[in-house]
């Protein structure tokens, strides 16, 4: 999967337009949902999710490793969030219900169960400050690693490890006061 990477990394370098195509197709749907889990719309999503690809396209040449184009893109992604929400302080983050799992017809209690928790999961996600929040979508979510977490947010590792430690913390807080409060 490195060689992948690498390669591919090497052939956007060069200028190759397959090679932006092969980018698109492995990271669209990602990124999307990144957008989507960082509480941006549908259309806006769709938008920033364009010029994330625009801006790697045009700053391919600053990326040093090409085993770390995982990382870099969410970077980019991560400060295309940031700057649309300097940009418009009015508007308010969306709900992540795009993670939603498909119905399934067996064992229905247990779904409904795990739904209820899911989403109360999510409300508390959405409640989080963005910075905790990124740190939440890019591990779990994204399901990226510790480092590429830490490359995409754009801090050391051990300060993205603080601030997962403290979401999660703030998760378990906010969680357990509900499960209180429905007593």
């Amino acid at each position: 999967m490195k060689e992948q990477v690498d390669s591919l990394a090497s052939r956007l370098k060069t200028g190759d337009r397959q090679a932006a195509g092969e980018l698109v197709d492995i990271y669209y749907k990602q990124l999307y949902l990144f957008m989507r889990r960082l509480g941006h719309n549908r259309q806006t999503s769709e938008d920033l999710t364009q010029d994330i690809f625009i801006q790697a396209w045009q700053h391919i040449g600053r990326l040093k490793d090409g085993g770390a184009l995982n990382g870099w893109i969410y970077r980019i992604a991560g400060n295309a969030s940031k700057h649309y929400w300097r940009k418009n302080k009015d508007k308010k983050a969306v709900g992540i219900e795009c993670v939603d799992e498909p119905y399934s017809r067996e064992n229905s209690f247990d779904n409904t169960e795990h739904n209820e928790q899911l989403g109360r999961l999510k409300i508390a996600v959405a409640g989080l400050s963005i910075k905790l929040k990124e740190s939440v979508v890019l591990h779990y979510m994204q399901q990226l690693t510790i480092a590429e977490a830490a490359e995409a947010a754009g801090i050391r590792e051990g300060t993205f490890k603080s601030r997962l430690n403290r979401a999660l913390r703030a998760l378990r807080k906010q969680l357990d006061s509900k499960s209180v409060d429905s007593l």
